[in-house]
């Protein structure tokens, strides 16, 4: 754990969550949590419940046990709450509007976050134009800031070299801000400078506070980033602890990583 989240109430906590799809339990009594300032860090090999532990912490699926966050019970909260509370997360798959413009993209989630009012376009349409210039240069600050440049702000989402499309997802995930942010496998097609940059991204997002649950198959990016890792393994919990803790771990040698 670093040293800014150590101490700390967890900003996330998760308790004996369990996910069934009939007869197959796919998820069975996992628990973890995570600080402001940390990166947790879930593997583990195919099908061990890793995508179904996401989806049961933002109460996507169907599933028992009890979420946390920032100290107060959201269990019963739908996903849309759980976003406007600050637990936001971004996809395996990138996720914009196709057609419009990457700074619209932006723009369209800042907005969204904040509203407008009606009488305020039609009786005073020279404060809104001014408004909607001001959204404009947040959302080409925060596009630089997850490393979309400012050149490619004008294109569509789709025309983005694919490294810059997996940045713009998270930036559209991260909108004006999360207290948690949790990735499912950022890294998922990267290489190279794309995966240097995605890790620099990661870092930062800490550095500000922010407390991230990052589920990933690249060892190298998430045993370099990652302040704890959990280790799920046919659904439950195998191991948990520090990058060098988990892979030292005969467990986790013997069920995923090889020995």
């Amino acid at each position: 754990m670093t040293d800014a989240a150590a101490g700390r109430r967890p900003m996330l906590r998760v308790e004996g969550l369990g996910v069934r799809y009939g007869a197959l339990v796919a998820l069975d009594d996992a628990s973890w949590e995570v600080a402001a300032g940390e990166i947790l860090g879930i593997i583990g090999p195919n099908g061990a419940g890793k995508s179904s532990c996401y989806d049961a912490a933002t109460n996507m699926v169907r599933r028992s046990g009890r979420v946390f966050l920032d100290g107060a019970e959201v269990t019963d909260a739908p996903p849309h709450a759980l976003a406007g509370l600050g637990l936001k997360r971004a996809f395996q798959q990138n996720a914009f509007f196709a057609e419009m413009p990457v700074l619209d993209n932006m723009a369209a989630v800042l907005q969204q976050a904040r509203g407008t009012g009606l009488l305020s376009s039609v009786f005073a349409p020279w404060r809104e134009m001014a408004r909607r210039r001001a959204l404009e240069a947040e959302a080409a600050a925060l596009l630089r800031r997850f490393g979309v440049p400012a050149e490619m702000h004008g294109s569509r989402p789709g025309s983005l070299p694919y490294g810059t499309q997996r940045m713009l997802s998270i930036a559209l995930a991260w909108g004006t801000g999360a207290k948690v942010l949790m990735l499912d496998e950022p890294a998922a097609g990267l290489g190279g400078g794309d995966m240097l940059r995605l890790r620099d991204l990661l870092g930062a997002l800490r550095a500000g506070g922010a407390a991230l649950v990052v589920i990933e198959h690249h060892m190298d990016l998430i045993m370099s980033v990652a302040d704890r890792i959990v280790v799920l393994d046919g659904g439950r919990r195998l191991a948990t602890g520090t990058p060098r803790q988990v892979q030292a771990d005969p467990r986790v040698l013997e069920a995923y990583l090889g020995r």
